[in-house]
């Protein structure tokens, strides 16, 4: 079974998934916790480079196109081993995030993304998707705090650093996505607190489980 986690910066998505894993694990489901972009070796260098401030006047289609290497790297040496050997893939961010960062806020051209996954996806889609929806003002503050408090790195604040018009457009971005595919997604108020946020999950991922069996 392969999960996913959604959503702009400060939405908790990080907090949820080893929320979901526990519990998961509780049910007799071996897990698998990884991330877009980081999450192999070369990924991790990858990420560096993508999520560093100093990096500003990065082009977008070269943004893109690190996205996509990570994602290769991403998918051979970590999804698809995981889901051979009958694991759960808990991970937060996919291709989803791709098409709308890159393409509904930057404006790169969607069907050139979705002719780039299609090359290298080869069709592996999400079971399920879970889009931690909130305003972008409350999740920019949270991740901010989470910064200050030494819980996230100022390494990592490239995209926190972007306007509030391009973290508007990214959620606009992601409700549109979540509309196209209703049976994947489930959008999830993520504006309430850490405890009515898993329990939301944790509620629809258990009927999709229960629809499953």
């Amino acid at each position: 079974m392969f999960i996913t986690f959604e959503g702009t910066e400060g939405a908790g998505k990080t907090t949820q998934i080893r929320h979901i894993s526990e519990f998961l694990q509780n049910k007799g489901y071996h897990c698998v916790m990884t991330r877009e972009p980081g999450s192999t070796k070369i990924g991790k260098k990858i990420r560096t480079i993508l999520l560093d401030p100093d990096n500003n006047d990065m082009d977008s289609l070269t943004e893109l196109l690190l996205y996509m290497a990570d994602r290769v790297q991403h998918i051979n040496k970590v999804v698809i081993p995981s889901l051979s050997e009958g694991k759960t893939v808990l991970c937060d961010r996919y291709s989803d995030a791709t098409l709308v960062y890159q393409g509904f806020a930057r404006g790169i051209n969607i069907e050139l993304i979705k002719k780039l996954h299609r090359l290298i996806l080869d069709d592996l889609k999400p079971d399920m998707t879970f889009l931690l929806d909130l305003p972008p003002e409350i999740g920019l503050s949270r991740a901010w705090k989470q910064i200050e408090n030494g819980i996230r790195t100022k390494l990592e604040t490239r995209f926190e650093k972007e306007t509030l018009a391009f973290h508007k457009k990214v959620r606009e971005g992601y409700l549109a996505l979540a509309r196209l595919e209703p049976e994947r997604f489930r959008i999830i108020d993520a504006s309430v607190n850490e405890n009515q946020v898993q329990r939301e999950i944790i509620k629809n991922l258990s009927l999709f489980l229960f629809r499953e069996l």
